[in-house]
């Protein structure tokens, strides 16, 4: 982070904290963005880590969720919370890959396609990540995964000679290349704002989960899901370092319990919901399958090729994170 960010994030957080801090026995207030809608189930679970945090620190901090973008829209968060504009956050981690390569860890494609593989990825991944965000002014309180990615189309798919010119929504540097190299267009795209533009033409297919497809209803305006399961990526809950820093240690204990309890009741919900989603999308004239070999074939050779690229972008951090998944 160069200077003058960091200069910025010191006094802005400065100015938040002392608006923020315990005083008299009142609680801090915090405030809270989410880019998903409050149905989801990641937003579902920012609403339970608010109430778990007020139980465990007795009222000291007190969190008001804000879902679906509306207090800061889902590519703000991360800086909102980085410069102490809001003390806590939460965004889809490989959002920030762009900024700090590392964060693409959970994009590796068909590297870990399973929630078990997923969490001994997120543990040989996490002491290097920490270290990034630490970097960014950043603390991470949990992560959760989202069910595996697949394809959204509005036709029936084979191989890639069925994709040219596709415009294809994106959500970060990995589905943008995923797209290039099918010969599609990427088109960046907001999970709130994504209902908007199949219904306007501004895109007709995007890679996501099951999640993604029930909670904006594309089955009204798409008719084919390819069950890919290319890699289960990761939202994550972060907090400002000087915030967090701030809190006294007893505090700072019932957060993190808080977290931990989250974390591992809103994996558990995922892995329970993945299946239930595909339901829905079938249940609603989707045509959902597994993708074809051909395809298949094409999707797991692009993936060998980005995870090459990342390593060459993340360095040794990125070759020890793969190298301490695969001694597991």
């Amino acid at each position: 982070m160069n200077m003058f960010l960091k200069t910025t994030c010191a006094s802005i957080t400065g100015a938040l904290i002392a608006g923020t801090a315990i005083a008299d026995g009142h609680a801090q207030s915090w405030d809270m963005p989410m880019a998903y809608a409050a149905t989801n189930f990641h937003s579902e679970h920012g609403v339970i880590f608010a109430d778990k945090v007020r139980e465990y620190t007795d009222g000291a901090i007190d969190i008001t969720v804000h879902a679906g973008g509306s207090l800061f829209g889902g590519g703000d968060i991360k800086r909102a919370v980085q410069t102490g504009q809001v003390p806590i956050g939460e965004r889809f981690m490989s959002a920030h890959a762009n900024e700090a390569p590392l964060l693409a860890w959970d994009n590796l494609a068909f590297i870990a396609t399973s929630y078990d593989d997923n969490a001994k990825l997120w543990d040989a991944a996490k002491d290097s990540v920490n270290a990034q965000l630490a970097e960014l002014n950043l603390v991470a309180l949990y992560t959760c995964p989202w069910p595996g990615q697949g394809f959204y189309f509005n036709k029936e798919v084979a191989s890639s000679d069925d994709t040219q010119g596709i415009k294809f929504r994106s959500y970060n540097s990995a589905t943008a290349t995923f797209a290039e190299e099918l010969g599609m267009i990427p088109v960046q795209i907001e999970a709130a704002e994504l209902s908007q533009a199949l219904a306007t033409g501004v895109v007709s297919a995007f890679i996501s989960s099951g999640s993604t497809g029930y909670d904006r209803k594309v089955w009204e305006h798409l008719s084919h899901y390819y069950k890919v399961n290319a890699w289960l990526p990761r939202n994550y809950v972060i907090v400002n370092s000087q915030v967090w820093d701030g809190l006294d240690a007893e505090v700072q204990a019932g957060v993190q319990k808080a977290a931990d309890e989250t974390a591992a009741a809103c994996g558990a919900k995922s892995a329970e919901l993945s299946d239930f989603y595909f339901e829905e999308l079938a249940k609603n004239g989707m045509t959902v399958e597994d993708a074809g070999p051909e395809f298949l074939a094409e999707l797991e050779a692009i993936g060998q090729k980005m995870t090459a690229e990342w390593l060459e972008t993340a360095g040794p951090d990125g070759q020890s994170i793969l190298d301490a998944y695969n001694a597991n």
